[in-house]
């Protein structure tokens, strides 16, 4: 029989970008963009990928770790405010087993410089997934990725 159960937690990431808010929020909405930053172990193999960015839309993120194992991301956009903020819901499942349920919000601010993301996770792990700070671990690499990939974009060309 399995044990049901439900441990919460909360994960709050700030982000100081040197890029304008426009460029920052482009690279979260535009499949194109977010599929090159949007992964924290560049090794695993990609499976699929969607993004259907608006109040309603999807997105999926499915990779194959090393071993095989799929790691599978589905979200669903909820409330978009273009340049301002980006909330969405998301579970991750690891094979077919369902491990956490989430709520996400990204907020965007401009500062002298570029801009300040925060990143605010209200994540639920189930039935005794062991999460052991892999989550808060996964994000802080994706946001170094975007933080790459928005130097990338603005970066001279060689």
């Amino acid at each position: 029989m399995t044990t049901r159960s439900a441990e919460h937690a909360t994960i709050v990431i700030e982000r100081h970008l040197k890029a304008p808010v426009a460029r920052v929020f482009r690279a979260w909405s535009t499949p194109e963009a977010k599929r090159q930053w949007f992964a924290c172990h560049g090794d695993w193999v990609p499976l699929e990928y969607g993004l259907d960015f608006r109040p309603g839309g999807l997105e999926r993120n499915h990779v194959a770790d090393t071993d095989g194992l799929l790691h599978a991301y589905d979200a669903r956009y909820i409330d978009i405010v273009p340049d301002t903020r980006i909330i969405y819901a998301y579970e991750m499942r690891l094979g077919e087993a369902r491990i956490s349920v989430s709520l996400a919000t990204v907020t965007f601010e401009a500062e002298a410089g570029g801009t300040m993301m925060l990143f605010t996770e209200q994540a639920v792990f189930l039935d005794g997934y062991a999460d052991n700070g892999a989550r808060l671990q996964g994000t802080e690499i994706g946001l170094d990725n975007l933080a790459l990939f928005l130097e990338r974009e603005t970066g001279p060309v060689h």
